[in-house]
């Protein structure tokens, strides 16, 4: 009995395959056999960076909140466990918005956590 080609469910396949590949550059987007490589590996890269842009953006709002501490007097790493005793439960990609967007109220928020923050012992010499 002769080989199958495959015929209607192998062309589906490739087209599947192909479609997701459009976009990509060369061989890549257009011969099948790369096209399966590169849109493996690209499904790999994204479900990689679906985790990872949760970590960026936590480290965007905490460069921002420190740059905008910073300019108050204050230091993040003391800010947060002030903002906390304080009472107060805003994240940090609200308060980063909230520095950004409308500062006087971030301004009454620094103000509010100013009472809680604790300042380091000096260091005693011997």
């Amino acid at each position: 009995m002769p080989r199958s080609a495959g015929g209607a469910t192998h062309s589906r396949k490739r087209k599947r395959v192909l479609k997701a590949a459009s976009g990509f550059r060369a061989a890549s987007g257009t011969l099948y056999r790369p096209a399966i490589e590169f849109t493996r590996k690209a499904g790999v890269y994204a479900y990689r960076d679906r985790r990872q842009r949760k970590r960026h953006f936590r480290t965007l709002w905490i460069t921002r909140l420190g740059a905008a501490l910073r300019a108050r007097g204050i230091h993040y790493n003391r800010f947060i466990p002030a903002l906390v005793s304080a009472g107060i439960e805003l994240n940090r990609k609200m308060l980063s918005e909230l520095a950004i967007v409308d500062p006087a109220a971030f301004d009454a928020v620094v103000e509010k956590v100013r009472p809680h923050i604790v300042q380091p012992k000096a260091k005693a010499t011997a």
